[in-house]
């Protein structure tokens, strides 16, 4: 059954062969360097080259040359606003990680001039994150007491953020933000629902004005501490902290119904905390109750190098607790940049923002800061103020300093029920159940993930969240490779076009001809299932050839224009296929092989078993050429005879 005669319109072409070294690097370049950073760089003298370099690297040198006062002006409104937000959710974030709430008021103030001028994004404004607060407190909470050991603890936040710094920077310096990529859609809404959940648990000890609490974050053990102190609820912090908790959730449902109204919810928690003092102070509410954050030290940050534990035995727990917090962090904020980018039209770059985030929490743990990263909700807030640039964060960080410096004994009174508050109505944003329908409509397993993720951290614990969502998540990787899918295609009628029989039930089965698209690389991890795989559509096309009484099968055509690469094991089970196929008498094409699958073919001599004039461009020429073969081909009455008994004794 030769195809001799046939005239092929387009042969598949074997490319040369590169060079090893020339082969290693254009590949590490693919991998690492996809948006080719460094081509601004060639062909440049060196003094531009220079200039090239520090705005590469320091952005601010980029666009600080262009900037004019009408940026300066939306900046500076910009960064007044979300300086109004940050000064409440730096003291709320920090009592959530167990840490004395000045800490939160030291990481809205040197973070955020670091990231000025090191990040990509105009709108991400940095501050404290609710569920790295979080995290930091259920995780390194169980080694050392914050209660009891204060100063040890304080010193593990910051080695644990200097690690997470050095975890975070090296991803960008690395180019390897591709583990950052393992946390997929859905496991960051189950994640980040399930952590808002937790923290918003927490804040019942605010609201109820409970002095013992459980230091387990499972809805189990919260709803046994709260059930089991009813004696201890104090109905003064109830009725406050229900009072502003309804203010605060008005204000953010007036500010999503008339988005030009924004400024209420972003003033509304500042405004809370200013009522809220004033209420205590007038009322001695402190002496009925009513818990209060109580003296906040006058000054800048002092230096904190030195409260770096590198020689403390709970180390390990640092570098753990660092990573992860790192991980959430760059996954947050990395993620924001580019939501709010896409808005406006321009490009954020990843490697550049995990080396800034990286580098404003090494130099914040140094500098009495824990966390920071660029949280949606105080990010969301500048964006709708109309931020132009970087600018904003500086303002902000400006506000944070006079507060500092001038301000913090106005904070005194402020109630803790006050801070759960404003904790509670910016975790019930996280809780995203408008996305969990869309993923159940859209991808069940997507919201298996997301659901997974969701009740690890509510009933278990936050890492068991994190490790259930990344393993399933990792699960979904290694299903999709480990079994890809394979369609069997039919001719459109009236066309050369041949797509899948499934998604086109008007396309024919083509007499005498089985084909099969691959649509994955072909490596060791399914070789084995397509094999059988393969093997079972054969079978199953011979029956329904059979029951139907149509064309015996003669061809099997393979479309490889899914297959981006193949491995050793994956040649081997084409071999293996082959094989399978002559013994029964057919004959095996393939179609679309890519540039690196044929060369792989070509080397293990694949091509010239099978014989290059059976591999071609397209399906259609494929096709055309086993047609012409069975039109033209007439065996004689005993070779007949002979093909029917050797096909039926197989």
């Amino acid at each position: 059954m030769g195809n001799a005669d046939f005239e092929c319109p387009h042969r598949v072409a074997i490319p040369p062969t590169k060079p090893f070294l020339e082969s290693l690097s254009s590949n590490l370049k693919e991998t690492f360097f996809p948006d080719d950073p460094f081509k601004q760089f060639k062909n440049q003298p060196l003094g531009p080259q220079i200039l090239l370099w520090l705005k590469y690297f320091i952005p601010i040198f980029e666009w600080a040359p262009h900037y004019t006062l009408d940026f300066f002006k939306s900046d500076l409104v910009s960064g007044v606003t979300i300086a109004s937000l940050a000064v409440p959710q730096g003291i709320s974030y920090a009592s959530l990680a167990s840490i004395p709430p000045i800490i939160g008021l030291y990481s809205s103030f040197i973070p955020p001039l670091i990231y000025a001028m090191l990040g990509s994004s105009k709108d991400v404004a940095v501050g404290t994150v609710a569920v790295a607060s979080l995290l930091m407190a259920a995780i390194m909470g169980k080694e050392v007491s914050p209660v009891e050991h204060p100063k040890q603890y304080v010193q593990l936040v910051f080695t644990a953020t200097f690690f997470a710094g050095v975890f975070q920077a090296s991803l960008g310096f690395l180019r390897l933000g591709l583990i950052v990529d393992f946390l997929s859609h859905a496991t960051i809404v189950g994640f980040m629902g399930g952590a808002a959940t937790v923290v918003c648990l927490q804040q019942l000890k605010g609201i109820l004005g409970l002095v013992h609490f459980t230091h387990e974050t499972d809805i189990v053990s919260v709803i046994t501490s709260v059930s089991s102190q009813v004696h201890q609820w104090r109905w003064e912090s109830i009725v406050l902290g229900c009072c502003f908790l309804f203010f605060l959730l008005l204000t953010r449902y007036l500010s999503k119904k008339k988005p030009i109204f924004f400024w209420i919810n972003a003033l509304a928690p500042l405004t809370s905390v200013i009522l809220g003092s004033l209420l205590v102070y007038l009322t001695h509410a402190e002496k009925h109750g009513v818990q209060v954050i109580g003296h906040l030290k006058k000054g800048l940050n002092p230096l904190s190098a030195t409260d770096l534990a590198f020689g403390s035995p709970h180390l390990l727990i640092a570098i753990k607790t660092g990573i992860i917090v790192g991980i959430i962090g760059l996954a947050e904020g990395v993620a924001v940049g580019r939501s709010f980018a896409a808005f406006k039209n321009y490009h954020t770059d990843g490697n550049k923002e995990m080396i800034a985030f990286g580098i404003m929490n090494i130099v914040g743990s140094c500098t009495s800061c824990y966390l920071t990263s660029g949280p949606f909700s105080r990010s969301a807030v500048n964006f709708n103020a109309g931020c132009k640039t970087a600018v904003s964060n500086i303002v902000m960080s400006i506000a944070v300093m006079i507060t500092l410096l001038f301000l913090t004994p106005f904070f005194h009174y402020t109630p803790l029920v006050v801070l759960a508050s404003i904790i509670i109505t910016a975790m019930i944003g996280l809780i995203n159940y408008e996305e969990v329908i869309h993923l159940w409509k859209l991808d069940k397993f997507d919201f298996v993930v997301c659901l997974g993720a969701y009740i690890g951290v509510v009933f278990g614990s936050v890492e068991m969240g994190l490790i259930i969502a990344v393993a399933l998540s990792v699960l979904r990787v290694l299903l999709m490779i480990a079994r890809p899918r394979t369609l069997v295609l039919g001719n459109i009628p009236n066309s050369t076009i041949y797509r899948s029989i499934d998604q086109y039930p008007t396309a024919e089965h083509v007499p005498g001809i089985l084909i099969l698209q691959l649509e994955a690389p072909i490596y060791f991890a399914n070789s084995n299932y397509l094999r059988e795989r393969l093997s079972r559509w054969i079978t199953d096309e011979e029956e329904r050839i059979k029951s139907s009484g149509e064309t015996s099968l003669q061809y099997i055509i393979l479309d490889l224009s899914g297959v981006s690469s193949i491995d050793s094991s994956g040649i081997s089970m084409l071999k293996e296929i082959k094989k399978s196929i002559e013994r029964k008498g057919f004959k095996l094409v393939l179609a679309n092989p890519k540039s690196e699958v044929i060369k792989k073919l070509n080397k293990s001599n694949f091509i010239e078993a099978i014989g290059h004039e059976w591999i071609y461009l397209t399906v259609g020429e494929a096709v055309t050429a086993c047609n012409f073969v069975l039109q033209t081909w007439k065996p004689s009455p005993v070779a007949a005879a002979e093909l029917d008994s050797a096909v039926n004794s197989v």
